[in-house]
C-alpha cells in the first residue's frame, strides 16, 4: 500500500471512474472502480442527466475504494469532468429541472447573439451556439424551468461532497459566458444568458481546496483531512495528462469522440473555427472537437460486418485508394458548425465493398483531425501525441492518423490521461507518460495528402450548400 496517495475522477458521459495514483501518477494496482451513468435519450436529440444519480454513482466508487483500504493516505482528490453539462437549482439548491449533458441536441437560439460575433469569440473563446449556456439557458427557461442558480455538473458534485458552491476557471470556460482572456464572466453573456453573476457559480483560484462535509468523512474516514481540487475541464486535463504541457507538442485523442488541442500560455486569439477554454488561470488550451471518433468504427462494423474489415484487409489498402470520401459528422458537428446531423458517403460505386466503406469512414475522421491540427498548429515543430481508445485498439487506424498529420507522431501507452492531468494540475507532479514513437513512410503520407484534397473539395461542397462555415 501506499503511504502517500492521489485520489483522481474521471467524470464521463457514459461513467464515473475512480482511481488511486502514486506519487509518480501511476495507478495502484486494483485500486480503479467503475459505474456506468446512464443518460435519458431520445429521437428529439435530449441528452439528460441525473445530477444526484450521478452523485451516487460517485459515491459507490469511493465505497468500493475504501471496503479494499485502497483510500488509506490519500492526501489530495482531483476530478476530469465532461465540458458544457448544465444543471439548474432552485432556491435549495436542489434540481429544478432536467440536467443537460453536451451531447442534448435541442436548444435552439431563443435570443438575439451577440453584437459583434468575432469580439465575443475573442473574449470568450467560444461562439453564440446552442453547446454553450447562453443558449441552453434561454432554451430551457422557455420550456418553464425557473432557478436560482445555474451550474454545471461537476459543480454539482462539489456542492454535495463538500458544502461548498464553486467552479474553477478551467470548468467555467466551457460554459460560452466566461471571458476566458480575464477569468471572470462576461457582462454580455450573462446578459444574452438572462442571467446575473450571483446566479453562477462563484470562481475559485487554482489552489482553492475543500474537505469532505461531516456526514461524507464519517462515510470514508481515510478521506476526512483529504484536500479536494476544484474539478477541470477533461480536455484540459487529457492534453496535461498525455504530456502535453506546451505549445511545443498537440494532444489528439480519438475515443469515442475526438479532439485536437493545444496547450499555451496565456490567451492568444483563437482562429475562427477553434475554441479557447482554460487549463487553469496562468494556461489556455485551444481546440476543436468532435462528436464522433470511434464511435464511428462501431456503426460502420455494424453496418458491413466486422469479419469483412479487418485490420489485415484494411492494411492492404493504400491511404484514398477507395475513391471514397467520408464526411464523418454522422453524430453531429461541434462548434461553430450548427449541430445538424450530415454524415456522408460519397463516391460510391458498385465495385466499393465493406473494407472500403470501413477505411473511407475512418480516413475521413483523420481527414477532419488534420485539418484542426493545421489551424491549431501550423509549424512543423509541433509534435502530435495520440491517445485515445480507439489509437490503442487499431494499429492500422494510428499509422492512418499519423500520416494524416505528417507521418511521425507519438503514442501515448498510458490509461486514465485525464485523470492524470487533474492530479498532475491539483498537485504540481509533472511525472511524463510513457511515449512511443510511430512513424510512417513518406509514400502513406503523399498518398494521405492526395486523399485529403478529395476530401476538403467534397466537404466544401456540401458545407457551402448548407450555408456552413468551413475550415479556415
Amino acid at each position: 500500500m501506499c503511504d502517500v496517495a492521489i485520489l483522481a475522477f474521471d467524470l464521463g458521459s457514459s461513467s464515473v471512474r475512480a482511481t488511486v495514483l502514486d506519487e509518480q501518477l501511476h495507478p495502484l494496482p486494483g485500486a480503479v472502480s467503475r459505474r456506468r451513468v446512464a443518460l435519458r435519450q431520445d429521437a428529439t436529440g435530449a441528452a439528460e442527466l441525473d445530477a444526484d444519480r450521478y452523485v451516487e454513482a460517485v459515491c459507490e466508487c469511493l465505497d468500493d475504494l475504501s471496503a479494499a483500504g485502497h483510500l488509506a493516505g490519500v492526501h489530495t482528490a482531483a476530478a476530469s469532468s465532461q465540458w458544457h453539462s448544465l444543471v439548474p437549482l432552485d432556491e435549495h439548491d436542489r434540481p429544478a429541472g432536467p440536467g443537460l449533458s453536451w451531447m442534448d441536441l435541442r436548444a435552439q437560439a431563443v435570443r438575439v447573439g451577440p453584437h459583434d460575433d468575432e469580439a465575443f469569440h475573442r473574449r470568450t473563446g467560444t461562439w453564440w451556439h446552442p453547446f454553450y449556456w447562453p443558449v441552453k439557458i434561454g432554451w430551457l427557461v422557455g420550456r418553464g424551468v425557473r432557478a436560482r442558480r445555474w451550474i454545471g455538473l461537476p459543480e454539482y458534485l462539489t456542492l454535495r461532497l463538500l458544502g461548498e458552491l464553486g467552479v474553477s476557471v478551467s470548468s467555467a470556460s466551457g460554459t460560452g459566458v466566461l471571458d476566458t482572456r480575464t477569468c471572470r464572466w462576461d457582462a454580455e453573456a450573462l446578459d444574452l444568458a438572462g442571467v446575473t453573476e450571483d446566479m453562477l457559480p462563484p470562481l475559485v483560484p487554482d489552489d482553492w481546496r475543500g474537505r469532505l462535509t461531516p456526514q461524507f468523512a464519517r462515510r470514508w474516514p481515510d478521506l476526512a483531512q483529504t484536500r479536494w481540487a476544484a474539478p477541470i475541464g477533461d480536455g484540459a486535463a487529457s492534453a496535461v495528462g498525455s504530456g502535453c504541457w506546451g505549445p511545443d507538442r498537440l494532444s489528439v485523442t480519438v475515443g469515442t469522440s475526438a479532439a485536437v488541442r493545444l496547450v499555451t500560455p496565456g490567451a492568444p486569439d483563437p482562429a475562427p473555427s477553434i475554441w479557447r477554454y482554460r487549463v487553469d488561470s496562468q494556461r489556455s488550451v485551444l481546440g476543436a472537437a468532435f462528436s464522433a471518433g470511434g464511435a464511428l468504427y462501431e456503426w460502420v462494423s455494424r453496418l458491413v460486418g466486422d469479419q469483412e474489415a479487418s485490420e489485415a484487409a484494411l492494411s492492404r489498402l493504400r491511404p484514398g485508394e477507395h475513391g471514397v470520401v467520408c464526411l464523418p459528422y454522422h453524430a453531429g458537428h461541434r462548434p461553430p458548425l450548427p449541430l445538424t446531423d450530415v454524415g456522408t458517403l460519397h463516391g460510391l460505386k458498385l465495385s466499393t465493398g465493406p473494407t472500403e466503406v470501413v477505411a473511407a469512414t475512418l480516413e475521413g475522421v483523420c481527414h477532419e483531425i488534420s485539418g484542426a491540427a493545421r489551424s491549431l498548429a501550423p509549424s512543423a515543430q509541433v509534435t502530435p501525441v495520440l491517445g485515445g481508445g480507439a489509437v490503442a485498439a487499431s494499429a492500422w487506424f494510428t499509422r492512418r492518423l499519423t500520416a494524416a498529420l505528417g507521418g511521425t507522431a507519438l503514442r501515448c501507452l498510458d490509461a486514465e490521461v485525464g485523470a492524470r492531468g487533474a492530479a498532475a494540475l491539483a498537485t504540481g507532479i509533472d511525472s511524463p507518460p510513457r511515449l512511443e514513437e510511430v512513424t510512417v513512410p513518406e509514400r502513406e503520407v503523399a498518398a494521405m495528402a492526395t486523399a485529403a484534397q478529395r476530401h476538403w473539395a467534397v466537404r466544401d461542397r456540401i458545407i457551402s450548400l448548407q450555408g456552413e462555415r468551413s475550415w479556415d
